[in-house]
């Protein structure tokens, strides 16, 4: 699990030991414009950026406390009429940035690359006019430097998402697709989202699912990727008027909770990889702007109960969903080479609590903890002589650790 749990942080503005307890994979967005400015026909003189950023220092910085980057090239915070001649230009800068950056580079710092973020603005041509040169120079810099796609969506494109299409005729120059995905029951005007296994939810699951299921036909063997997915928790109500006036948050326990069972849903997909959104918030009432896992860098409730799933499940894999009972009981199997872990919660987000009798366990029952909201993860579980477990289910996750049964 710790190769799979990611976080999006942003350039200079990410703590990179404050977060070291939550995990060790890291998104940036990478703005090109830093780089390149108004004219993407010169090069900036790496490791600096034109605008005097040293990424040698701001990726450096976090490379010593053991992130593993993957930085995501917003190449549309350029103006496309910037762009006079793309093919050229997003070679030149793919190969720049790769051959100084990537894993064979002069400054290994970055695994990874994402070819823009959200460019839903540029029309679907344009998109695949620039990520086809940009690849191709990145794949020249450095072959080991990892490519991965923007968001995408197996439907058409839209504002913050391209099409499959737009890359379906160049499987070897990405390594990875990527999708961003939020559980939304609502979009304008007030963003209302739900609880990850909320069978009312449109797009959460599915659209993950449907990207897999493309992945499967096209592009087999590619990693999936989900580099955004996240909640609003704020202690401030939405404003009267604007915009956001009809904004709906969530509290910072069902942001705690709700991020914590998305990974765990997640990790039983077939995806390689989930970046939570975000880092850090400065508590403002509206969508995007209260997704941090800490609140003015004061950890919120869900850094602790990620930086407790790191703890518990960071050295186990996910080996198979034991049940799952539609707003109900669900339970998830991890394993190591000498324990079992059943992860164990309440598929509703109404704040509910059962008692539970679960089957026949793994093993030998050596320990049981709550997902906690502050610095607790105590919590109460009982083997039965024949086995079986009784325990309190509720809408936060508990850990029941197995000792695996060894044979003579």
């Amino acid at each position: 699990m710790r190769d799979f749990i990611g976080l999006n942080g942003h350039t200079v503005q990410f703590k990179p030991e404050l977060y070291q307890p939550v995990g060790r994979l890291v998104r940036d967005y990478h703005p090109v414009e830093w780089d390149l400015g108004a004219n993407p026909a010169v090069l900036p003189p790496f490791p600096l950026a034109k605008n005097g950023v040293d990424w040698s220092r701001v990726y450096g910085s976090w490379r010593d406390k053991d992130w593993r980057i993957d930085a995501c090239l917003m190449f549309e915070s350029v103006k496309r009429t910037n762009w006079a001649n793309i093919d050229q230009d997003a070679r030149n800068y793919g190969r720049a940035f790769a051959a100084e950056f990537g894993p064979s580079g002069k400054r290994p710092l970055v695994e990874s690359v994402e070819i823009g973020n959200e460019p839903g603005k540029w029309s679907d041509a344009d998109y695949t006019r620039m990520f086809k040169p940009m690849a191709e120079g990145i794949r020249a810099g450095d072959a080991k430097l990892k490519i991965a796609t923007c968001n995408l969506t197996t439907g058409k494109s839209g504002d913050y998402e391209k099409s499959v299409e737009c890359v379906a005729a160049f499987p070897e120059l990405f390594d990875v697709l990527n999708i961003h995905s939020y559980a939304q029951l609502e979009g304008w005007p007030t963003w209302h989202r739900s609880f990850p296994e909320d069978p009312k939810l449109p797009h959460y699951l599915q659209d993950v699912a449907a990207l897999c299921q493309w992945r499967d036909t096209h592009a087999p063997g590619k990693p999936v990727w989900i580099t955004e997915f996240g909640y609003d928790s704020s202690t401030k109500p939405a404003p009267p008027t604007g915009d956001f006036a009809k904004w709906i948050g969530v509290t910072d326990a069902q942001q705690a909770q709700w991020l914590v069972r998305s990974v765990l849903v997640f990790s039983a997909l077939p995806v390689a990889r989930a970046y939570i959104y975000f880092f850090n918030d400065e508590d403002q009432p509206s969508v995007h702007a209260s997704s941090g896992l800490t609140r003015h860098f004061q950890p919120k409730p869900s850094f602790q109960a990620l930086a407790h799933l790191q703890r518990t499940l960071g050295d186990y894999r996910f080996t198979r969903i034991v049940s799952e009972t539609p707003g109900g009981l669900r339970i998830q199997e991890y394993e190591n080479p000498d324990r079992f872990i059943w992860a164990v919660w309440l598929q509703s987000g109404g704040g509910k609590g059962i008692p539970a009798s679960l089957p026949k366990t793994p093993g030998k029952l050596a320990k049981a903890e709550r997902m906690p909201l502050a610095d607790s993860s105590s919590t109460n579980a009982k083997q039965r002589p024949d086995g079986g477990i009784e325990v309190l289910a509720d809408e936060s996750p508990v850990y029941l650790i197995f000792e695996k049964p060894h044979s003579n």
